[in-house]
Protein backbone atom coordinates (compact mmCIF):
# COMPACT_ATOMS: atom_id res chain seq x y z
CA UNK A 1 0.00 0.00 0.00
CA UNK A 2 2.55 2.16 0.67
CA UNK A 3 4.56 2.03 -2.44
CA UNK A 4 1.04 2.75 -4.24
CA UNK A 5 0.98 6.05 -2.28
CA UNK A 6 4.24 7.00 -3.03
CA UNK A 7 3.57 6.77 -7.20
CA UNK A 8 0.50 8.59 -6.63
CA UNK A 9 2.27 11.07 -5.04
CA UNK A 10 5.17 10.74 -7.74
CA UNK A 11 2.64 11.77 -10.92
CA UNK A 12 0.90 14.23 -8.66
CA UNK A 13 4.84 16.20 -7.97
CA UNK A 14 5.53 14.79 -11.93
CA UNK A 15 1.95 16.74 -13.10
CA UNK A 16 2.53 20.10 -11.01
CA UNK A 17 6.05 20.01 -12.65
CA UNK A 18 4.48 19.82 -16.12
CA UNK A 19 2.01 21.92 -16.38
CA UNK A 20 2.25 24.72 -13.78
CA UNK A 21 6.33 24.85 -13.32
CA UNK A 22 6.69 26.36 -16.85
CA UNK A 23 4.01 29.15 -16.16
CA UNK A 24 5.86 30.30 -12.47
CA UNK A 25 9.34 30.33 -14.85
CA UNK A 26 7.32 32.88 -17.45
CA UNK A 27 5.83 34.91 -15.06
CA UNK A 28 9.14 35.22 -13.64
CA UNK A 29 10.96 36.38 -16.79
CA UNK A 30 8.13 38.58 -17.29
CA UNK A 31 8.81 40.28 -14.09
CA UNK A 32 4.69 39.72 -13.29
CA UNK A 33 5.89 38.46 -9.66
CA UNK A 34 7.79 41.58 -8.70
CA UNK A 35 5.35 43.78 -10.56
CA UNK A 36 2.17 42.39 -9.49
CA UNK A 37 -1.27 45.02 -9.56
CA UNK A 38 -1.46 45.24 -6.00
CA UNK A 39 2.32 46.03 -5.49
CA UNK A 40 2.19 48.46 -8.28
CA UNK A 41 -0.52 50.13 -6.43
CA UNK A 42 0.98 50.59 -3.44
CA UNK A 43 4.19 52.05 -4.81
CA UNK A 44 2.66 54.75 -6.95
CA UNK A 45 -0.13 55.31 -4.29
CA UNK A 46 1.54 58.26 -2.31
CA UNK A 47 3.46 60.33 -5.00
CA UNK A 48 0.17 60.09 -7.02
CA UNK A 49 -2.36 60.23 -4.77
CA UNK A 50 -4.26 64.10 -4.70
CA UNK A 51 -2.61 66.01 -1.45
CA UNK A 52 -4.58 66.06 1.66
CA UNK A 53 -5.75 69.38 3.46
CA UNK A 54 -5.09 68.99 6.83
CA UNK A 55 -6.39 72.73 7.76
CA UNK A 56 -5.17 76.28 8.14
CA UNK A 57 -1.47 76.47 9.42
CA UNK A 58 -1.27 78.91 12.12
CA UNK A 59 -1.06 82.63 12.12
CA UNK A 60 2.69 84.17 12.60
CA UNK A 61 4.13 87.76 13.20
CA UNK A 62 7.73 87.25 13.49
CA UNK A 63 11.08 89.61 12.60
CA UNK A 64 13.13 88.66 9.49
CA UNK A 65 17.03 88.44 8.87
CA UNK A 66 16.84 91.87 7.69
CA UNK A 67 14.81 93.45 10.71
CA UNK A 68 11.44 93.42 8.86
CA UNK A 69 8.52 92.23 9.98
CA UNK A 70 6.74 89.03 8.89
CA UNK A 71 3.33 87.67 9.11
CA UNK A 72 1.64 84.77 7.55
CA UNK A 73 0.05 87.14 5.35
CA UNK A 74 3.43 87.82 3.85
CA UNK A 75 3.34 84.17 2.51
CA UNK A 76 -0.69 84.74 1.15
CA UNK A 77 -0.57 83.31 -2.31
CA UNK A 78 2.65 81.38 -1.86
CA UNK A 79 3.11 77.84 -1.57
CA UNK A 80 6.13 77.75 1.01
CA UNK A 81 7.91 75.27 3.17
CA UNK A 82 8.31 75.83 6.79
CA UNK A 83 10.60 74.48 9.41
CA UNK A 84 12.06 75.34 12.92
CA UNK A 85 15.65 74.98 13.70
CA UNK A 86 18.91 77.19 15.47
CA UNK A 87 21.82 78.89 14.08
CA UNK A 88 24.56 77.03 16.42
CA UNK A 89 22.81 73.56 16.32
CA UNK A 90 25.50 70.98 16.26
CA UNK A 91 23.46 67.92 15.29
CA UNK A 92 20.45 67.87 12.33
CA UNK A 93 19.79 71.54 11.23
CA UNK A 94 23.09 71.62 9.15
CA UNK A 95 21.83 68.74 6.87
CA UNK A 96 18.06 70.52 7.29
CA UNK A 97 19.87 73.71 5.93
CA UNK A 98 21.38 71.87 3.09
CA UNK A 99 18.21 70.00 2.02
CA UNK A 100 16.35 73.57 2.51
CA UNK A 101 19.14 74.89 0.02
CA UNK A 102 18.01 72.23 -2.55
CA UNK A 103 14.81 72.95 -2.62
CA UNK A 104 15.49 77.24 -2.86
CA UNK A 105 17.47 76.40 -5.86
CA UNK A 106 14.86 73.66 -7.10
CA UNK A 107 12.15 76.59 -7.41
CA UNK A 108 14.66 79.60 -7.61
CA UNK A 109 12.62 82.51 -9.18
CA UNK A 110 9.47 81.30 -8.43
CA UNK A 111 8.20 84.45 -7.54
CA UNK A 112 5.34 81.91 -5.41
CA UNK A 113 7.31 79.87 -3.89
CA UNK A 114 8.91 80.72 -0.20
CA UNK A 115 10.63 79.47 2.40
CA UNK A 116 10.13 80.09 6.76
CA UNK A 117 12.57 79.54 8.76
CA UNK A 118 12.01 79.74 12.15
CA UNK A 119 14.47 79.88 15.29
CA UNK A 120 13.97 78.11 18.54
CA UNK A 121 16.78 80.26 20.07
CA UNK A 122 15.86 83.80 19.20
CA UNK A 123 18.28 85.23 22.30
CA UNK A 124 20.66 84.04 20.72
CA UNK A 125 19.60 84.11 17.06
CA UNK A 126 18.51 87.89 16.85
CA UNK A 127 18.17 89.46 13.22
CA UNK A 128 22.01 89.91 12.44
CA UNK A 129 22.86 86.56 13.19
CA UNK A 130 19.94 85.59 11.14
CA UNK A 131 21.64 87.22 7.93
CA UNK A 132 24.93 86.24 8.35
CA UNK A 133 23.45 82.88 8.99
CA UNK A 134 22.01 83.13 6.02
CA UNK A 135 24.78 84.43 3.49
CA UNK A 136 26.71 81.44 5.38
CA UNK A 137 24.64 78.65 3.82
CA UNK A 138 23.94 80.60 0.21
CA UNK A 139 20.33 82.22 1.01
CA UNK A 140 19.46 83.72 -2.06
CA UNK A 141 15.54 83.65 -2.40
CA UNK A 142 14.07 87.19 -1.19
CA UNK A 143 11.24 84.63 -0.24
CA UNK A 144 13.51 82.60 2.35
CA UNK A 145 12.54 84.46 5.72
CA UNK A 146 14.77 83.46 8.84
CA UNK A 147 12.53 84.39 11.64
CA UNK A 148 12.94 85.32 15.13
CA UNK A 149 10.89 86.77 18.01
CA UNK A 150 10.00 85.79 21.82
CA UNK A 151 10.89 82.40 22.93
CA UNK A 152 7.48 81.12 24.56
CA UNK A 153 5.68 82.44 21.31
CA UNK A 154 7.49 80.65 19.00
CA UNK A 155 8.00 77.17 21.08
CA UNK A 156 4.26 78.11 21.56
CA UNK A 157 3.83 78.38 18.23
CA UNK A 158 5.92 75.04 17.12
CA UNK A 159 4.24 72.35 19.70
CA UNK A 160 0.31 73.93 19.29
CA UNK A 161 0.47 75.15 16.08
CA UNK A 162 1.89 72.89 14.08
CA UNK A 163 2.49 70.03 16.56
CA UNK A 164 6.05 70.03 14.72
CA UNK A 165 8.55 69.41 18.63
CA UNK A 166 10.53 71.36 19.77
CA UNK A 167 11.92 72.78 23.55
CA UNK A 168 15.08 73.29 25.74
CA UNK A 169 16.94 70.36 26.70
CA UNK A 170 20.26 71.01 28.49
CA UNK A 171 21.55 67.40 27.85
CA UNK A 172 21.54 67.57 24.23
CA UNK A 173 24.06 69.84 21.90
CA UNK A 174 23.35 73.25 21.66
CA UNK A 175 20.62 73.34 24.32
CA UNK A 176 17.76 72.18 22.21
CA UNK A 177 16.21 69.69 20.71
CA UNK A 178 13.50 69.42 17.68
CA UNK A 179 12.10 67.66 15.20
CA UNK A 180 13.51 67.83 11.42
CA UNK A 181 10.56 67.87 9.79
CA UNK A 182 9.34 70.19 7.24
CA UNK A 183 5.85 71.55 6.97
CA UNK A 184 4.46 72.23 3.11
CA UNK A 185 1.82 75.18 2.74
CA UNK A 186 -0.36 75.67 0.12
CA UNK A 187 -1.48 79.42 -1.87
CA UNK A 188 -4.35 79.50 0.43
CA UNK A 189 -2.39 78.88 3.67
CA UNK A 190 -3.60 75.39 4.27
CA UNK A 191 -0.77 72.75 5.89
CA UNK A 192 -1.14 69.99 2.48
CA UNK A 193 0.64 66.36 2.55
CA UNK A 194 0.49 63.38 0.86
CA UNK A 195 -0.67 59.94 2.33
CA UNK A 196 0.88 56.60 3.26
CA UNK A 197 0.81 53.14 1.54
CA UNK A 198 -2.29 52.62 3.97
CA UNK A 199 -4.15 55.80 2.71
CA UNK A 200 -3.40 57.65 5.82
CA UNK A 201 -1.94 61.70 5.83
CA UNK A 202 1.80 61.67 6.68
CA UNK A 203 1.42 65.38 7.65
CA UNK A 204 4.85 66.30 7.14
CA UNK A 205 7.84 65.77 5.35
CA UNK A 206 11.65 64.16 6.67
CA UNK A 207 13.60 67.26 6.27
CA UNK A 208 16.89 65.02 6.91
CA UNK A 209 16.46 62.47 4.38
CA UNK A 210 16.80 62.63 0.41
CA UNK A 211 13.54 60.87 -0.21
CA UNK A 212 11.61 63.17 1.98
CA UNK A 213 13.27 66.52 -0.16
CA UNK A 214 12.71 64.97 -3.39
CA UNK A 215 8.84 64.03 -1.70
CA UNK A 216 8.18 67.49 -0.91
CA UNK A 217 9.70 68.98 -4.46
CA UNK A 218 7.23 66.83 -6.09
CA UNK A 219 4.09 68.20 -4.34
CA UNK A 220 5.67 71.54 -4.10
CA UNK A 221 5.63 71.61 -8.00
CA UNK A 222 1.79 69.92 -7.63
CA UNK A 223 0.85 73.09 -5.54
CA UNK A 224 1.98 75.72 -7.59
CA UNK A 225 0.04 74.61 -10.34
CA UNK A 226 -2.80 74.99 -8.66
Amino acid sequence: MKSKSYIGISLVILVFGIIFVPKIVNRIKGNDVVEGQRVDQVSTHRSDAKLETIGPAPKFELTNQHNQKITNVDFAGKVYVLEFFFTTCPTICPKMNANMIEIQNKFFGNPNFGIASITINPEYDTPQVLKDHADLIGVKSSNWHMLTGDQDYILGLSNKGFNLYAGKNSKVGGGFEHSGLFALIDKNGNIRCRQDEYGNPILYYDGLEKQGVKAIQQDIAKLLKE
